[in-house]
């Protein structure tokens, strides 16, 4: 009987004595806090803009617990930084600080901090530093530093161009809600300007664009990953598009990046042979998580453009007509294998497509369909001097006309084309390399 009291005694006492053991905190100056990083290294931010929520451990090896009196931003609430320390908010209105903590040795704590930054009034962005300041009982200061870069903008916010306007500015313009609507009989012209599309947002013309040196992209200038830009993401805002009234669109240098459909021409009301309704000149168009260019009944010119990696087609012409010369269409989209093609052509309506010195190709081993969906509609098309990755067609000298056919077995092909195809960093740059067969054709 007296050993089955004292072997639940023992046990207990050794409990007690663990509990004591973890319950000791020293004032030991020697004792001090680890941190999983020395600096919160932010991305960009645009000012007045929450940013995305970064986190870092802070770690007790030591032999005892720590103490912490206070935890506080070294600036307060001056540079819009705003931090969580296991669970204690540091608020702004309060001092920016928090006291009392503990970290048991051998255990850790979280912190998660945020930033808004106010306006810096400057065209550049500028650097912002803040340091998270944790004073322990010994009197022992440790510290982590935040940083980051912000950059004034112009909020846009549900525009409509009711009238001719011009857009061109030296900050970014960030647009939020639907985006920009530019009425029927309105033109919208866009020089020089990059224009970052919250989620949601879109471009939808039913008058006229007219762009010079513009960019239109997500509004993410956070990393998914450490190796990964938002910028290389795609489907991040809406893209461009043209309903059946607009009419007279002409893009110029302008690159259009990580949309859902980037560009699409909505049936017209009424095909214009004579004058075309978008012509893109010198654009590029990638990383769409729909179609590159789509257009449905239209008259559209395409001269030295970049098409690439897009889900769907990254250029899909159904019916109208279309002329395309000096572009690259190459498809290596990297988030699905169910990805569409280079090129793709059919009789939606009347079809008449002209492609010339042009190069089309991609991952699979057929990157051009053409496909005749009515017999009782027109469908003629010519490519000449193209690089076309598509089973060579046999005995039609009247459509193919100096064709490089481009086919698995070449010691140059697909990808090798290329200056930079990093799968792996989604890092793309469609120059030719210097042994690519192709010289002479594409957009560069």
């Amino acid at each position: 009987m007296m050993k089955r009291v004292l072997l639940p005694l023992l046990l207990l006492g050794s409990l007690i004595a663990a509990c004591s053991d973890d319950d000791t905190f020293s004032t030991d100056r020697s004792n001090r806090l680890s941190f999983s990083t020395d600096t919160v290294k932010m991305d960009t931010v645009f000012s007045t803009v929450g940013s995305s929520t970064y986190t870092f451990w802070v770690f007790n090896n030591s032999a005892d617990g720590i103490r912490l009196t206070t935890v506080k931003l070294k600036n307060g609430n001056q540079t819009g930084f705003r931090a969580n320390v296991d669970g204690s908010y540091l608020d702004n209105t309060m001092g920016s600080v928090v006291s009392d903590l503990e970290v048991r040795k051998g255990d850790s704590i979280r912190v998660f901090v945020e930033l808004t930054a106010p306006e810096n009034k400057q065209l550049e962005p500028q650097q912002l530093e803040d340091a998270l300041v944790f004073t322990l009982e010994s009197g022992v200061e440790q510290r982590v530093v935040l940083r980051a870069h912000s950059w004034d903008a112009i909020p846009v916010r549900g525009l409509t161009i009711a009238a001719d306007t011009l857009i061109e500015s030296a900050r970014p313009i960030v647009v939020y809600g639907e985006g920009i609507k530019v009425d029927s009989g309105a033109v919208l012209t866009i020089r020089n300007t990059t224009l970052y599309f919250h989620d949601g947002a879109g471009l939808n013309v039913g008058g006229s664009l007219v762009t010079e040196n513009v960019v239109m992209r997500g509004d993410r200038l956070d990393h998914m990953f450490d190796y990964l830009p938002y910028d290389r993401v795609s489907g991040q805002w809406k893209g461009v598009t043209f309903s059946r009234s607009s009419h007279n669109n002409l893009m110029t240098d302008t690159e259009i990046r990580n949309a859902m459909t980037a560009v699409l021409l909505e049936d017209s009301a009424r095909l214009d042979s004579a004058t075309q309704r978008l012509t893109m000149t010198c654009c590029l168009v990638h990383n769409a998580k729909g179609d590159g260019v789509v257009a449905y009944n239209s008259n559209i010119g395409l001269y030295n453009c970049q098409l690439t990696n897009t889900l769907g087609d990254c250029l899909a012409v159904y019916g109208g007509i279309a002329d395309i010369d000096q572009c690259t269409m190459a498809q290596f989209y990297p988030f699905s294998a169910n990805r569409g093609v280079a090129l793709r052509f059919t009789n939606y309506a009347d079809l008449v497509l002209l492609c010339t010195n042009s190069i089309f190709t991609g991952y699979e081993d057929d990157e051009i369909m053409g496909e005749a969906n009515d017999s009782t509609k027109a469908f003629q098309y010519l490519f000449y001097n193209c690089l076309m990755r598509t089973p060579h067609v046999e005995g039609d000298t009247v459509s193919f006309k100096q064709i490089l056919w481009e086919t698995p077995e070449d010691s140059i092909q697909g990808k090798k084309h290329f200056v930079k195809i990093d799968e792996e960093n989604l890092d793309y740059d469609f120059h030719l390399d210097s042994l690519s067969t192709a010289q002479g054709m594409g957009c560069y």
